[in-house]
């Protein structure tokens, strides 16, 4: 199973998440749920680095991703953060067995 763990601050805004874990919903390379769930993850973190051009602290392993804002979340991270969270959502819906979304406030 994927787990993305979600972290918010205070004010509910998302200032960075966890995945790790795989779907195992198809063999390794075919996993149309692995892929979506890397698709979305990997687009919001170029977009807030790159597009929004946000420091971010990234880690990636053989363990998951971590990426965490360097600065305080606003209304564009957010929009970037939240569209990616609908997504994940949906898949989740669709494959609850493969994906558990879970929030931590801090």
């Amino acid at each position: 199973m994927i787990t993305v763990t979600l972290i918010r601050d205070n004010n509910q805004a998302i200032t960075g998440f966890m995945v790790n874990g795989h779907a195992q919903a198809a063999p390794h390379g075919q996993d149309i749920v692995c892929a979506g769930v890397s698709a979305l993850t990997q687009s919001s973190i170029m977009g807030i680095e790159r597009h929004l051009q946000r420091e971010i602290n990234l880690v990636q392993d053989r363990n998951g991703l971590k990426i965490e804002l360097a600065d305080r979340p606003d209304s564009l991270t957010a929009a970037v953060f939240e569209t990616m969270l609908l997504g994940l959502t949906e898949i989740a819906k669709l494959y609850p067995k493969s994906v558990r979304i879970i929030e931590h406030r801090r």
